[in-house]
């Protein structure tokens, strides 16, 4: 596939070396294919995390974009990026090496066999979890179930951030969430549309620095977006349509 090109999306609040060392790892595999990185800030980003944004538009130039986000939340920043995204498809993913950016080589591969698809990472076929919260671990467990036969899929893993899609997907689709339940977001709506979707293990790990933005109790808002999203006609979600 000759036109193919990749948007990488990062919100940064207070990641400075685990920000670099994704960079770094990906570019070093990928390069070829990567239109941009996509670093998003926010009125909370440290300033440490921006001498870190910085360093990389030394090292990549104008393959660095930094975004300063307008909508709140992880779910603002991520659709702030989808609106100005160049590559062909974009990676939703973080910047504190919880996602495993060696991964994003492989969702590469597999998205330019099947481009129109998106290709998720599920954390529950192989992959693992180290550091993850045991009660949490128990709850997602059975959400990821119970919603998978709500939408009759064979799908483990709805709630994590790590994936790629076509950019005129993503544009095409009218957002809602702002915060976390929009990683959720991300994949039904599509899955009401009939997009297919692929999954490919990954492992997960802690973070190593900085604190996670997501307490434990909004985790129950992503059942309010999981419903909703089921008895949305199609019309309803995408942009333009009444």
């Amino acid at each position: 596939m000759c036109n193919f090109s990749i948007s990488i999306l990062l919100p940064v609040i207070n990641e400075t070396f685990s920000l670099k060392q994704t960079v770094f790892i990906i570019d070093a595999s990928v390069d070829e294919y990567i239109e941009e990185y996509i670093i998003i800030c926010c009125k909370k980003t440290k300033e440490e995390s921006r001498k870190a944004i910085k360093e990389l538009q030394e090292i990549y130039g104008n393959k660095t974009v930094v975004l300063e986000q307008t909508l709140p939340f992880l779910g603002g920043a991520m659709r702030d990026a989808f609106d100005i995204c160049r590559g062909t498809h974009v990676i939703m993913m973080a910047s504190d090496l919880e996602t495993d950016p060696s991964l994003v080589k492989k969702l590469i591969e597999e998205s330019r066999k099947e481009p129109e698809m998106i290709i998720t990472a599920t954390r529950w076929k192989g992959g693992g979890f180290t550091g993850y919260n045991p009660i949490k671990l128990v709850c997602n467990f059975i959400f990821q179930k119970l919603f998978s036969l709500l939408y009759r899929v064979n799908l483990s893993d709805m709630t994590f951030g790590y994936r790629i899609f076509p950019s005129k997907l993503v544009k095409s689709i009218q957002w809602e969430e702002v915060r976390h339940p929009f990683l959720l977001e991300t994949i039904l709506k599509p899955l009401r549309l009939g997009v297919k979707v692929k999954e490919i293990s990954t492992g997960w790990k802690a973070r190593q620095e900085g604190e996670s933005a997501n307490s434990f109790l909004r985790n129950f808002e992503y059942f309010k977006t999981g419903i909703s999203i089921r008895l949305r006609s199609k019309s309803k979600i995408l942009k333009h349509q009444e």
